[in-house]
């Protein structure tokens, strides 16, 4: 994982970062035995992956272009 750019992109850490304050809210609203505040949580995390394709949309996000040099898988020796 450390030779591609998986996920270093504003979109991916704007849309992971919203998602996680929302997943925080939800847990917080579950111990708290508050239905709406969990609910509420829950569109916060839906919200996150919304941003992140629009920011992925508006070219903040990984290209869709393949790569010039395919990366290749290392196998470990069957033996």
């Amino acid at each position: 994982m450390a030779g591609s750019s998986h996920g270093h992109t504003p979109a991916a850490w704007t849309g992971v970062t919203i998602a996680f304050i929302g997943f925080c809210v939800s847990g917080a609203f579950t111990v708290l035995a508050d239905p709406l505040g969990f609910w509420a949580g829950l569109v916060i995390v839906a919200l996150g992956g919304v941003v992140g394709l629009v920011m992925q949309a508006a070219g903040l996000g990984k290209s869709k272009t393949k790569p010039a040099h395919p990366v290749r898988e290392t196998v470990g020796v069957e033996g």
